[in-house]
């Protein structure tokens, strides 16, 4: 390294600085001292432009010892603009400065090391003059601003990270006054950054609960951070938002506490979420109690009973009764077939009702109705000989009726409800009720068909004894499984006995299913109710239910991107897809993946469901649409071979073709084309 000091400084800027009254000896020490040691680069040129003097400093940010006399402008092995484009040395900050006559104040450049690290640097050439005043070369002084950018880079994105999160993400000090405030937080709350900040963080905490601040801050102050506590803050309209709370403490540059980080989560959809999954699950043990009545008796004044019991429970109305639609000999409307909730005789003495309009019109027009507050219905009271609620009857203000409906259209009964307080019943409820009303009208309509189906020739005798063989083997493992679970005490038990329990329960309903759609089609009483919908929406549909039901099989739909309208029984259309997935999952234990795609001309869509599956030989694929058809390679898995039949004779009743496509052991590909409703 070269060291003489005589080009950075003239002999009158020594004087000025006052350093003159040093000997020389002692000056030039002084400066070796000054710019050798010093932590900031420095380095000078002469007028042509060649490094005469670097310190340490420049050297390590350099990365390199450049060659006194031989390098030119900069000791640095490449440099470039802040943007990246390579900057020519003669147009460098250090050669401008010599040629301008002009020191810089401060441009930023990019230098790249030989090991291609890269450093940012403001620079601050300055021309250096004899005492003359002639300029006889320049310094540079290197100021390195490389960690400086990136932290302003990452507090770039933490703060647009923190802009754009939908959650509220808050800070405070120790004493709760609110210093940042997010969109998120004005998302979810409905404040303004103007409106909150300096203000308390207790104008969001309701009065109740405001003890958890003290607890919180409490922890913070200790250096314990608080994650995903649930609990409920206020909005600036009042309502209270449940939410998950975590914070954090904040920390200055000495590892001091100063305050906390706050993000809240609006959990609003997600308790949504779980109170739907609650109701569906209750949805489905009331639908296991009906399929286990089902096929334990089939008697419909036991189905009927417990229907009502159930529906009464999980409404929780004070009172539940089925009403038989039927007329006596007097001409009186309705027969009480089933009561829950009250006595009988609160009923009997009062007789059967007669044809009001306020109970009627479920029977007459098969609609559901849900009120609020019967006594504000501009129908009630106008009936004699009571009027209004009689004397003893179990008082009713909120009411519901829903109908029981065969599959001709025929209104069979009707399930009534009553509460003494207003608004008890809701859209829960009665989706509820509905299902359920639908599951036991097919429910009494089996029943009826029972007797039938003893009657059928002995071809028909085998297949009974075939489906009471098949129906049995669920009925036995739910009841083992159920035995199981009054011994087990643990959680984790119970949900598992529970699933495999409801798996039983789908399969007992699907046979039970086939087995009376089997029947229907064979004396001329399937009908179809058509209507005009999106095969694409029916697909998802179908879809979401396989994701609550199924967990060994991914379900990938290809959707085209635009309605698909046909006109079609919509159930028994989500009959046909239900089948098809089923089986494709069924019948490939030993992968993971079920593909649906649909394609479409000007007048048809086609469906195509493929599995990577077990496949079929030649042989099966001709047998595999006939009635009570399993191939060999099925023996092991439950089913009466109807699935596809009933799938091929509904897909041809509604003017459409199926077929399908497979190697055996190479999986198969089921599809099928209807007409597209014409627009």
């Amino acid at each position: 390294m070269r060291e003489t000091l005589s080009p950075l400084f003239s002999e009158e800027q020594i004087g000025e600085s006052g350093m003159d009254r040093l000997q020389p000896g002692e000056t030039n020490h002084w400066f070796k001292e000054l710019v050798n040691d010093s932590p900031v680069a420095i380095y000078s040129c002469d007028k042509q432009g060649y490094i005469t003097f670097f310190n340490q400093a420049a050297a390590t940010l350099w990365g390199r010892q450049p060659d006194c006399g031989e390098d030119r402008w900069c000791g640095s092995w490449k440099i470039y603009y802040p943007n990246g484009t390579p900057m020519i040395l003669d147009k460098c900050p250090m050669a401008r400065a010599l040629i301008e006559n002009m020191p810089d104040e401060g441009e930023e450049v990019t230098i790249e090391r030989p090991d291609h690290t890269f450093r940012n640097l403001l620079v601050f050439p300055r021309p250096l003059l004899d005492n003359r005043n002639v300029i006889v070369g320049v310094h540079n002084t290197l100021v390195d601003i490389t960690e400086q950018k990136k932290g302003e880079e990452k507090q770039a994105i933490l703060s647009a990270i923190v802009e754009s999160s939908d959650d509220a993400i808050i800070s405070k000090t120790l004493e709760g006054i609110i210093t940042s405030w997010n969109a998120g937080a004005q998302k979810i709350f409905g404040y303004t950054e103007e409106e909150v900040l300096g203000k308390s963080i207790l104008i969001l905490i309701p009065n109740a609960l405001r003890t958890e601040e003290n607890s919180i801050i409490s922890d913070i102050k200790a250096g314990k951070k608080v994650d995903h506590f649930h609990t409920m803050r206020l909005a600036k309209s009042g309502k209270q938002i449940p939410i998950s709370l975590t914070v954090s403490p904040i920390k200055d540059r000495q590892g001091r506490i100063i305050g906390a980080s706050k993000i809240a989560r609006d959990i609003s959809e997600r308790l949504d979420t779980e109170y739907t999954i609650e109701q569906s699950a209750q949805r489905l043990g009331i639908l296991n109690a009906i399929g286990k009545t089902i096929s334990e008796k089939l008697d419909g004044q036991s189905i009927l009973q417990l229907v009502t019991d159930a529906t009464t429970r999980i409404t929780g109305a004070d009172f539940g009764a089925f009403f038989y639609n039927t007329v006596d000999e007097h001409g009186d409307a309705c027969m009480l077939l089933a009561l829950s909730g009250a006595p009988l005789e609160a009923f009997e003495k009062f007789g059967i009702p007669q044809n009001t309009s306020v109970f009627f019109p479920a029977f007459s027009s098969g609609g559901v109705a849900r009120i609020d507050d019967i006594r504000k219905d501009p129908r009630y009271g106008k009936n004699a000989p009571h009027y209004w609620v009689p004397k003893g009857h179990p008082p009713v203000v909120s009411y519901l009726a829903v109908p029981l409906i065969a599959s001709s259209g025929a209104v069979i009964g009707g399930l009534f409800f009553g509460h003494p307080g207003p608004a008890m019943f809701t859209a829960e409820h009665e989706d509820t009720v509905v299902s359920v009303a639908s599951q036991t009208a097919v429910a009494l309509e089996n029943a009826k068909l029972f007797d039938e189906v003893k009657t059928l020739s002995a071809k028909k005798d085998g297949f009974i004894a075939l489906a009471s063989h098949e129906l049995k083997t669920p009925l036995t493992t739910i009841k083992g499984y159920l035995q199981i679970l009054e011994k087990k005490e643990t959680e984790t038990a119970g949900k598992l006995f529970i699933e495999r329990t409801l798996t039983q329960v789908n399969k007992l309903n699907s046979l039970v299913s086939d087995l009376f759609d089997i029947s229907k089609i064979e004396i001329g009483t399937l009908q179809l109710y058509c209507e005009t919908f999106d095969v694409r929406e029916l697909i998802f549909e179908i879809i979401e239910t396989f994701h609550y039901l199924n967990r060994t099989h991914q379900i990938i739909f290809r959707d085209p991107g635009r309605a698909l309208f046909i006109e079609a029984d919509k159930q028994r259309m989500e009959q046909v897809m239900i089948n098809l997935v089923s089986n494709a999952i069924k019948y490939s234990p030993g992968a993971n993946i079920v593909r649906i795609i649909v394609e479409h001309t000007d007048t048809t869509v086609t469906v195509k469901i493929k599995d990577e599956g077990i496949g079929l030989s030649p042989i099966q694929k001709k047998k595999i649409f006939t009635r009570f058809y399993r191939a060999e390679e099925a023996s092991d898995i439950a089913g009466l071979g109807l699935g596809l039949y009933l799938t091929k004779e509904i897909i041809e009743r509604h003017h459409g073709t199926i077929d399908v496509s497979s190697e055996l052991g190479e999986g198969s590909e089921f599809f099928f084309s209807l007409p597209l409703k014409s627009t």
